[in-house]
């Protein structure tokens, strides 16, 4: 396990805040300020592989297949166009902020594919929310109209919900580790990855789903032996009880302990969920360590002072 090597996942609300129209400036604004925080992890001496979530970029692309005169493509490159996309912005913005630090560092987009299990229950049961937030009334005619389902999302509106089965291996995972050793900053599996099946023939063929990202990303840092998994939200830390009165705030707590609240069902489905399921997968699995936090908290949370930290 290389104990300076850490996987973030980027939220999506570093990407794009909920509210904005989800316009190119403001994506390249939010992204900016993203990599000053990763900049920052850089310079404290870590090796770094980015992942991001695609949901909004990845409706947005989804709707804009709808125009007539094109030819519409299936979710799973409608993932790629997202990873290329978000890529670009990261690159860019990373690249700006290290020459302003006078620090030497390549930074490397990986289109990334994900194998997933054909006959995962994923397939039809969809639970991944992406695209924007709409309105009860606008989800009930969207559903009526065929175009769903569209879903309440942890009491923050609805979305479009899709098919989201496990991730079971990084096709990429050598490139990326032999990246990521050799000092270069790597953004790989974007959105989850893009999902694809392998048949009984060793070939590949793509799937129409959308692989949660948190759990791509702990099956990635597993693959390629990092020591830490962290996971950028928007909230500082999880939390029991979330956004009752007696909501309690997690700090430093054992595996059990992770495994003890996500059986007892603390967690909400499809948002801090998966990554409690994150966390625990990739600590019980590697018995290095997970950190849940906001972009705010990362390198207080890496001290071991700030966050909500899985620890074996």
């Amino acid at each position: 396990m290389k104990e300076d090597l850490i996987v973030i996942a980027l939220g999506g609300n570093m990407i794009l805040q909920r509210g904005q129209k989800g316009t190119f400036e403001e994506q390249m604004e939010n992204t900016q300020k993203a990599s000053m925080v990763i900049a920052d992890l850089v310079e404290q001496g870590y090796k770094l592989v980015l992942t991001s979530g695609n949901g909004p970029q990845v409706g947005n692309i989804l709707a804009q297949q709808n125009y007539e005169d094109a030819p519409s493509m299936p979710l799973y490159v409608c993932g790629a166009m997202s990873q290329g996309q978000i890529g670009y912005m990261i690159s860019m913005t990373l690249q700006n902020e290290f020459k302003k630090r006078n620090k030497d560092v390549d930074v490397v987009t990986l289109s990334t594919r994900v194998i997933v299990d054909k006959n995962d229950p994923g397939f039809s049961n969809p639970t991944k929310p992406i695209g924007r937030f709409y309105t009860k009334e606008q989800a009930d005619k969207f559903n009526e109209e065929g175009k769903g389902p569209y879903m309440d999302d942890a009491g923050r509106g609805y979305r479009l919900f899709v098919a989201s089965p496990q991730p079971l291996e990084i096709v990429e995972k050598k490139a990326i580790q032999t990246l990521a050793d050799s000092g270069m900053l790597v953004y790989c599996v974007g959105g989850g990855g893009i999902p694809v099946i392998k048949n009984e023939d060793g070939t590949l063929e793509g799937a129409m789903a959308v692989i949660d990202k948190d759990r791509a990303s702990a099956v990635l840092a597993e693959q390629i032996d990092a020591g830490i998994l962290m996971i950028l939200t928007d909230v500082p830390h999880a939390c029991l009880n979330y956004k009752k009165e007696n909501e309690k705030p997690l700090g430093e707590i054992s595996l059990a302990l992770a495994m003890q609240y996500y059986e007892e069902g603390h967690f909400i489905k499809g948002s801090m969920g998966p990554k409690i399921e994150a966390a625990i997968r990739f600590v019980k699995n590697t018995q290095g360590k997970a950190i849940i936090t906001n972009p705010e908290n990362a390198i207080n949370a890496i001290k071991g002072e700030a966050g909500t930290i899985v620890v074996p």
